[in-house]
């Protein structure tokens, strides 16, 4: 197999997708030395509308969509996604091929005051763009105000600079690979705030049957990263779909099996179902939806029936 003489890479602009194409453009400029490798930056609608929640304009295929067209006019090869942007169904014509080793997945608590969730004093501003945090935040503090919070992650920490927020919770991956760590008060336990399927993964989204890119980006895939990220997915997809659902999936190998935990919430909190289960590795995305149809046995319908789905 011979790699393109070029190989382009779409990114979204933000420092954080830029930084994760440049990641992945490294990589693979060590695997194909005879290759160029460079990065075609774009913005894209989720970058572009900011003065609304997330679940109110489309959802995650907001941040790919931009960069699929690219792909499909040919002006780039692959695009690099960090996975919980990307929505649970695949747009046809469209494949994952390779999820990379996964980053910290956890959620982070970022404050200039406080130092963890428990610190907070009642009324307390926290923001969040997610409605899984959202959910999470409401059920065990409701005594603190959860406030939408949009932007790339510079805009976030400048909006909690500026005191509109006493605390913040973000995702611990992306202060990590940017050299934010310092500003990292705590890092939530799985027990604390259950991450995002897929939360702290990079994956590669090719055109399906691009056989050649699908050779080029295989040594970029990591198994067990692959299996907890697709258990995730098929837990999330079998319970929401493209729908906002205040979910949480989160799985590791442990002792050669794949732990699987998840949860499904309304928005305020009030009402959660979670579940686990423990399997074969291999067994990913079926594991993902036995745990789907136990939650669904323990009520999890009736949360769904509640909730507004936003395709």
């Amino acid at each position: 197999m011979t790699a393109p003489s070029k190989i382009i890479i779409a990114s979204r602009e933000s420092r954080l997708a830029m930084w994760q194409a440049v990641h992945v453009q490294g990589r693979l400029a060590s695997l194909n030395p005879g290759s160029e490798v460079v990065i075609l930056g774009m913005t894209t609608k989720g970058d572009q509308i900011l003065d609304r929640p997330l679940a109110e304009i489309g959802g995650k295929g907001l941040f790919i969509k931009e960069l699929e067209v690219a792909m499909q006019e040919g002006k780039a090869h692959l695009a690099v996604h960090s996975m919980k942007d990307v929505p649970m169904v695949m747009p046809e014509g469209f494949v994952l091929a390779a999820i990379s080793a996964r980053e910290n997945p956890r959620d982070a608590f970022v404050s200039n005051k406080y130092n963890g969730l428990d610190d907070l004093p009642a009324g307390a501003i926290v923001g969040t763009s997610s409605l899984r945090r959202e959910s999470i935040l409401r059920a065990k503090y409701p005594q603190l105000v959860i406030k939408s919070l949009r932007g790339n992650l510079d805009t976030r920490l400048k909006k909690l600079d500026a005191g509109e927020y006493d605390a913040i919770i973000l995702a611990a991956a992306g202060l990590i690979r940017l050299g934010l760590e310092n500003r990292i008060k705590s890092v939530l336990t799985a027990e604390q705030s259950l991450p995002a399927p897929g939360q702290g993964a990079l994956g590669i989204e090719l055109i399906d049957g691009a056989a050649d890119m699908a050779d080029v980006v295989a040594p970029l895939n990591d198994p067990d990263t692959a299996h907890c990220v697709r258990a995730e997915r098929a837990f999330s997809r079998a319970l929401g779909g493209s729908c906002q659902v205040p979910l949480g999936g989160y799985a590791i190998i442990d002792n050669g099996e794949l732990w699987l935990r998840g949860f499904v919430a309304t928005a305020d909190g009030k009402e959660v179902v979670s579940g686990e289960v423990r399997g074969n590795p291999a067994a990913d995305e079926a594991l993902g939806l036995q745990l789907a149809a136990e939650l669904r046995a323990k009520g999890a319908d009736a949360i769904l029936a509640k909730l507004a789905c936003h395709a």
